[in-house]
């Protein structure tokens, strides 16, 4: 009798564990948090030490895609199951003029497209349609040296530019003392949305670097 019990327990942490590894559904989530980073301070940060082309001097990358998240109201899902191939090198090339790299594009959809539901071209182009509908702010783009300011002057920033938005729909978050990206919540049709309250984690620093563009 002992044991069939332990292999009764025995078969139920196999089934647990088959369960947890096959990951969240695809398609089913809340809304989309797009992820803008500032290329030049993750540069400053660590993409140069790892001489990722994104750093290269002249390339000229500013507000790049982090990524499109499929998110819940509460957590988000991540490397979902599903029966989409994955996308070949000479379309995550395509994304490299918004993403920095064409590595970036593929680990995105590796851990986030999966999720969203749709093959990898229309999760790219979905990308790019979200990333095109904010205007990015001009003024950052102007820096000709590092400066130091409050984040809720970016934020302050995005808001002029993109009158559709309020304060509970963008973050902007910072790591090591730099200003590290905007992110902003959008429904599933690209029009913006309130964020989550495990997503407004806003950054309190008043003295945030920010590097210029290379």
């Amino acid at each position: 009798m002992l044991g069939l019990r332990v292999l009764g327990f025995v078969l139920l942490l196999g089934l647990a564990g088959g369960a947890q590894a096959k990951g969240e559904r695809a398609g089913v989530f809340d809304y989309y948090v797009m992820a803008l980073s500032w290329s030049p301070n993750w540069c400053a940060l660590e993409g140069a030490a790892v001489a990722s082309p994104q750093c290269n001097i002249g390339q000229g990358h500013g507000w790049v895609l982090h990524g499109l998240w499929p998110q819940y109201h509460q957590g988000w899902p991540s490397f979902c199951p599903t029966t989409e191939p994955h996308p070949p090198r000479s379309l995550t090339r395509t994304m490299a003029d918004i993403m920095g790299t064409s590595g970036l594009a593929w680990y995105q959809w590796k851990k986030h497209g999966v999720c969203s539901g749709l093959p990898a071209r229309a999760y790219y182009e979905l990308s790019r349609k979200a990333y095109d509908s904010v205007v990015r702010p001009a003024v950052f783009r102007k820096l000709d040296k590092a400066v130091t300011l409050p984040a809720s002057v970016v934020e302050d920033a995005f808001l002029k530019a993109n009158p559709a938005l309020s304060r509970e729909m963008i973050t902007i978050t910072c790591r090591k003392g730099h200003i590290q990206e905007a992110r902003i919540c959008l429904g599933k049709d690209l029009s913006p949305v309130p964020c989550g309250r495990d997503v407004v984690r806003d950054c309190a620093l008043r003295d945030a670097v920010f590097e210029p563009i290379r």
